[in-house]
C-alpha cells in the first residue's frame, strides 16, 4: 500500500513538473528569446541537425583537386572588354539656381539604403534640387540607429558629386522644422508618401517639383526602390553608378578595421606568430601555391527569418518544422506563398537557401581545398555554431570578424548591424572570389560592384543544386561533375542588364563603356 502511494506521489510530481515546463515560456518569455524575436524557434536552434548529405560529405572530405583545376579556379578574370565610362570631353553641368531642397527617408538594411542613396542623388538631378544628406531610418529587425555619417564618408560623398548635384549636410534654419518627427505626427503638405515603386522621371517632375516650388522643400518617405531602371537619360544612369561605385565610401574606422581583417586573411598562418584575438587561430599547412595569400568571401545568408520565410526543410525534423511554421505565422500571418508548395517543389525550383553544409559541398565540388582561406560574411546564422560545424569541417581555415579582430578593435562596430555589414562589404570587395549562399540585397550589391571592377564572383545555380541535393543516391564524383559543368559560366562573366533589372546588379551597358583594344 505504501509502495503504491509512493509511486502515485512520484507520478504527480512528474506531471506537475511537466506542466510547469510547458507553461514556463508564458510566464517567463524573456528566457526564451535570446536567439530571436519569438520563442517558438529557440529549441530548434539549439538542436541543429546532423549532416543531411552524409554520402556527399564523405566524398567531399576525401576530395582531390588537380593543379590545373586550382589554377583555373584562382586565376583572376581576363579583360572582358568593359570599363567605367570616363569621358574627359564631357563636362558635368550644374545649374546655378536650385529649385529647392529634397529630403528622403530610407528604410531597410545597409545595401537597400545604399541603392536608395544613389536613387536620391539621381532624383535631385532630375528635379534640379539640392539634396539633403539622406536620413537612414532605424532598422526594425536589427534596431540599428546608425546614421549616414556613421557609415559613409560624408565629405567625400559631397565633394565627389559637387559638379553635378548640390548636397548639404543639414537644412538651413528656416526649414529646421522639416524632420522625421514632424512628418510622423500628421499629414503634411511637404511630404510625398505616394511615390510608386520604380517611378519614372516624369512622375517626379509632375508630382514632386510643384511641391518643392511652392514650399521650397519636399520630403519623400518611403523612398526605397522609388526610381525606375528604364527610360532614363544616360547621364542619369551614369550618375547613379558614380554615386554607387565612387561617391559612397565607408568612414575611416570601418575601412581601418576591414583592412586589418583583409591583411590577416592574406597572411598565411605562421606557427610562431602571437594570436591577435581572444580566440586561438587555426593552424594548418598552407602549401597551395595558386591560393597562397588569397581568400574567398562567403556571404552566408541563412538567418532565422530567411529559413522561416522559405518554408523549406533543413533537416531538423518535425520539431524544427513546427517551430519555423509558428515563427512564420507570428511574423507574416500566413502570407508566405512558399508555404503552399511541397518541399520537393521548392527544391526543384531553386527556392531554398543553401544551408552551411550545402554551400560547403558546393565549394568543395568547385575545387576549393581544405586549406582555402574562407571569410564568413554573415550577421547571424540560424542554428549558430552547431549549424556551421559541417562547413568548418570542410574548411577549417574559415574565419570571421571575431576570429580575425580583437574585441577592442571591434568596439566601434559591435552591436551595430549596418556597421558590421559595411565591414563585410569592404572585405568581400577585397576578396579574390566572392560567393553568396542565396540571392538578396548584399548579394546583388556586391555582384554589381564586383562586375564593375571585373572581379570574380561565383553565382550558385540554385535550381541545379536543389535538384542535386534531392537525389540521395548521388555519388560524390557525379555531384562534383554536375556542379562544375553547371557553373562554368557563372564565375564573373559580364551579363548585360535586361529591362526592369537593377542597374546596381547589372552595371553594363548603362554604366559601363566598351573598351577599345
Amino acid at each position: 500500500m505504501m509502495k503504491l502511494y509512493y509511486l502515485q506521489n512520484q507520478s504527480q510530481k512528474v506531471a506537475i513538473a511537466g506542466v510547469f515546463v510547458l507553461l514556463l515560456p508564458n510566464f517567463f518569455p524573456d528566457l526564451f528569446i535570446p536567439l530571436g524575436r519569438t520563442y517558438p524557434s529557440l529549441f530548434s536552434e539549439w538542436n541543429a541537425p546532423k549532416p543531411i548529405h552524409l554520402r556527399l560529405l564523405t566524398g567531399a572530405l576525401q576530395r582531390q583537386t588537380s593543379e590545373r583545376q586550382k589554377l583555373d579556379l584562382w586565376s583572376p578574370l581576363a579583360d572582358q572588354g568593359w570599363k567605367s565610362c570616363d569621358d574627359p570631353s564631357h563636362v558635368p553641368f550644374l545649374p546655378k539656381d536650385s529649385q529647392g531642397y529634397l529630403q528622403v527617408f530610407l528604410d531597410g538594411g545597409l545595401n537597400q539604403q545604399r541603392m536608395g542613396i544613389c536613387d536620391a542623388v539621381a532624383v535631385a538631378k532630375i528635379l534640379n534640387a539640392t539634396l539633403v544628406v539622406p536620413h537612414l531610418e532605424v532598422n526594425p529587425v536589427w534596431q540599428d540607429s546608425s546614421s549616414f555619417t556613421d557609415i559613409f564618408d560624408v565629405d567625400h560623398f559631397i565633394n565627389t558629386l559637387n559638379d553635378q548635384v548640390p548636397i548639404v549636410k543639414e537644412l538651413p534654419s528656416k526649414y529646421s522644422w522639416s524632420t522625421r518627427e514632424y512628418y510622423g505626427t500628421g499629414i503634411r503638405a511637404t511630404r510625398i508618401k505616394t511615390a510608386p515603386v520604380h517611378a519614372s522621371a516624369n512622375w517626379y517632375l509632375e508630382n514632386v517639383l510643384p511641391v518643392m516650388q511652392s514650399y521650397g522643400i519636399a520630403a519623400i518617405a518611403p523612398f526605397s526602390h522609388r526610381l525606375a531602371f528604364d527610360n532614363l537619360p544616360l547621364d542619369i544612369q551614369h550618375l547613379r553608378c558614380k554615386v554607387n561605385f565612387e561617391a559612397l565610401v565607408f568612414v575611416p574606422q570601418i575601412r581601418t578595421l576591414a583592412e586589418a581583417i583583409v591583411n590577416r586573411l592574406r597572411s598565411p598562418p605562421n606557427r610562431n606568430e602571437e594570436a591577435v584575438t581572444e580566440y586561438p587561430r587555426k593552424r594548418t599547412d598552407y602549401n597551395d601555391k595558386h591560393a597562397n595569400g588569397k581568400f574567398v568571401a562567403l556571404h552566408l545568408r541563412f538567418d532565422k527569418d530567411m529559413a522561416a520565410h522559405s518554408a523549406c526543410d533543413f533537416g531538423g525534423g518535425r520539431a524544427e518544422k513546427l517551430a519555423l511554421a509558428k515563427y512564420r505565422q507570428v511574423l507574416w500571418q500566413g502570407r508566405v506563398l512558399n508555404s503552399q508548395l511541397t518541399v520537393e517543389e521548392l527544391r526543384k525550383t531553386g527556392r531554398c537557401p543553401l544551408t552551411p553544409e550545402e554551400i560547403g559541398l558546393l565549394l568543395a565540388a568547385l575545387g576549393f581545398t581544405n586549406d582555402t582561406r574562407l571569410y564568413l560574411a554573415s550577421h547571424k546564422v540560424y542554428g549558430g555554431e552547431a549549424r556551421i560545424s559541417t562547413l568548418r569541417k570542410l574548411f577549417p581555415l574559415m574565419e570571421d570578424k571575431k576570429s580575425l579582430a580583437s574585441a577592442e578593435e571591434r568596439t566601434e562596430v559591435e552591436g551595430k548591424a549596418s556597421l558590421l555589414a559595411a565591414v563585410d562589404y569592404y572585405v568581400s570587395m577585397q576578396s579574390d572570389i566572392f560567393i553568396s549562399a542565396s540571392p538578396g540585397n548584399m548579394h546583388n550589391a556586391l555582384e554589381g560592384h564586383r562586375a564593375y571592377k571585373n572581379l570574380k564572383t561565383i553565382r550558385p545555380n540554385m535550381v541545379l543544386l536543389g535538384q542535386l541535393f534531392l537525389n540521395k543516391s548521388l555519388e560524390w564524383s557525379q555531384f562534383e561533375k554536375a556542379v562544375q559543368n553547371g557553373h562554368k559560366n557563372r564565375q564573373g562573366q559580364m551579363r548585360m542588364r535586361k529591362e526592369t533589372q537593377s542597374i546596381y546588379t547589372y552595371p553594363a551597358p548603362d554604366c559601363m563603356c566598351q573598351s577599345s583594344n
